[in-house]
């Protein structure tokens, strides 16, 4: 029982603060303005990692490698304990936990696609003038805008969430089961 609740926990922390760190990554790609309550949340929340880490890997062609390596850092720290919470030598399996870890960071930042175009579906019929609206839309565009020119829109109802919803977890499958065949225990 405690070593569920332990995978649980740390599941749960490790994908919250990956996924702020991917997001950070995405809203400077994205080209988000810096002032805004969501950006200023995400930078209090990964300062810690990402600054001193931004001496070593500089940001390149709007990338912020920094916040990248930060994610891949967590991620395999994240593998490291989950494969130590289960009885096994994670220094054993150094290689295939490295490739597990990179696996786990694709799963974090398909699991951030479909919270932002779920949250951002929600309140476009909730709230469609809320603040949040254009963060998430700045954020989402990049992968509804090429569905929408494939999916028409039906009485004006944009289906293009739920194909990406569809499409991004159909990705999830196969990550997470390409993990389980390498582990062969769920991270």
């Amino acid at each position: 029982m405690f070593g569920d609740i332990a995978r649980f926990l740390l599941n749960t922390l490790f994908t919250l603060f990956g996924a702020a760190l991917l997001l950070r990554a995405w809203m400077q790609a994205v080209r988000m303005p810096p002032y805004n309550p969501v950006s200023n949340a995400i930078y209090q929340v990964t300062n810690w990692l990402v600054l001193p880490l931004r001496h070593v890997f500089h940001g390149k062609r709007g990338i912020d490698w920094a916040s990248v390596v930060a994610a891949l850092l967590a991620s395999i720290v994240y593998v490291g304990l989950m494969v130590t919470i289960a009885g096994v030598d994670p220094f054993g399996l150094a290689p295939v936990l490295l490739i597990v870890a990179v696996l786990t960071l694709v799963k974090w930042a398909l699991n951030l696609i479909i919270w932002l175009t779920i949250l951002m579906a929600l309140l476009s019929w909730l709230n469609p003038r809320s603040p949040a609206m254009p963060i998430l839309y700045q954020l989402t565009a990049p992968f509804l805008d090429p569905l929408r020119r494939f999916v028409p829109q039906l009485g004006g109802i944009d289906l293009s969430p739920i194909l990406l919803f569809v499409i991004v977890q159909i990705l999830l499958m196969i990550v997470t089961r390409a993990a389980v065949s390498l582990t062969l225990f769920g991270i």
